[in-house]
């Protein structure tokens, strides 16, 4: 019997339903298929006819590097930014690997816009030019672009964020203010087990700490979990636990309501360094990653375990947004390019000390085009990877459409 869309599913039926949601998903858009294809991106990128990469200093990086993964993220003292938002695949390793996955993303947004081919070459070469400006000396240690300098599709975005308020989060997250996780499409019930080692976790003091780091909440504040449910969200963390955990901060009238992530943390596919020292616990290193690409969400996250596996908890605030690009014309798409490439360039740059940054824009600059200001390695990557991607992504939809008929 085939999986319902809405269907409540009980904790031993989840596995069927999560793999259907993911074909599903991955089968919405050529771009949609580029976000839940990590591991098969470092597979496509191993096996394509090109030259070898360079070798870039060896920091800290997102590993999965797409649009989706950057947006306005709120610090815990009441700062924004644009950052990167979600960090399951961030280890020690190369620098060119986020490069790459962010411009195989932008040419994807790019054809799925119907922007010409041109459009392609002419966003890769700004954002080259975009992470090169993250890395000059007079950029120092800016959190971000002055909103002059912003995409006005990023401007707009932050000026929504900024003003959103709980009720907000509340409406898209769990349809309404009331203190309960409605079940259904989105959220499925606990496993008693489940629930229990989510009670456990926030009578802990360092959950407790956590939640009540933000400025306007007491740090002696008292924390009780409403109630919590089963998160089907995502696309290439289906499958994998993942909870929603409704909690009451401090009593009486000045009771507040918040929405707790809880992720089960896996084995990154990004390639990593065998000679640094990364954390062996998969949440560790999630948290630790965050707290150097994205310190806003960072500052914001712990690491934990629950049944025996790893796991990382964040609070879900209304600031926190991705970045969606739908339609965008050609100097749009450009201009964007260039702005998310200084976003991911910040990330890289504040790791490095001032030699580290000189060698590493060196190589950069090698093996530039004459005619286009982008080197070869960048632009061959992303034409074999988006040729790879293409015949992927319509095998799989030709096989979802098999299983939705049969």
């Amino acid at each position: 019997m085939k999986p319902k869309p809405n269907q409540i599913v009980p904790p031993g039926g989840r596995a069927p339903h999560l793999v259907v949601q993911r074909n599903r998903k991955m089968a919405a858009s050529a771009h949609a298929y580029v976000r839940g294809s990590t591991a098969r991106f470092y597979q496509w990128l191993e096996d394509s006819n090109r030259a070898a990469l360079p070798e870039g200093p060896e920091a800290w990086i997102c590993g999965d590097c797409h649009i989706g993964n950057l947006g306005p993220i709120a610090a815990a003292d009441g700062g924004l930014a644009v950052q990167i938002r979600d960090l399951d695949q961030s280890v020690i390793g190369n620098p060119v690997h986020d490069l790459i996955r962010l411009a195989l993303s932008l040419a994807m947004a790019a054809r799925g816009s119907d922007l010409p081919g041109v459009t392609t070459a002419r966003l890769i070469e700004r954002m080259v030019g975009g992470y090169v400006e993250a890395f000059a000396p007079e950029a120092g240690d800016a959190a971000q672009d002055a909103p002059g300098d912003m995409p006005k599709i990023v401007r707009s975005l932050m000026r929504e964020a900024a003003g959103r308020s709980w009720k907000h989060l509340a409406d898209e997250r769990i349809e309404g203010v009331e203190p309960a996780i409605p079940l259904g499409k989105r959220f499925w019930p606990l496993a008693p087990e489940e629930r229990q080692a989510i009670q456990t976790l926030f009578a802990q003091e360092d959950a407790r700490k956590l939640v009540t780091a933000l400025r306007q909440r007491d740090d002696d504040a008292e924390l009780r979990v409403l109630d919590a449910a089963y998160w089907r969200k995502g696309c290439s963390s289906l499958g994998g636990m993942r909870f929603a955990v409704l909690v009451a901060v401090d009593t009486g009238k000045r009771e507040r309501h918040c929405l707790i992530d809880v992720k089960q943390a896996v084995d990154a596919a990004a390639p990593h360094s065998q000679t640094s020292a990364m954390p062996d616990d998969n949440a560790e290193r999630v948290v630790t990653g965050a707290r150097h690409l994205s310190p806003y969400l960072g500052g914001r996250m712990l690491a934990e375990r629950i049944l025996r596996k790893s796991v990382f908890i964040r609070e879900l605030l209304p600031q926190d947004m991705k970045l969606e690009i739908e339609r965008v014309t050609q100097a749009e798409a450009i201009e964007m390019a260039g702005f998310l490439a200084r976003v991911v360039g910040r990330a890289h740059a504040r790791q490095l000390d001032a030699g580290d940054r000189r060698i590493w824009l060196a190589e950069l600059q090698r093996n530039r085009s004459k005619s286009l200001d982008a080197p070869g390695w960048l632009w061959n990557s992303v034409v074999d990877l988006i040729a790879a991607h293409e015949a992927a992504y319509l095998n799989h939809c030709r096989r979802f459409a098999l299983q939705e008929v049969g």
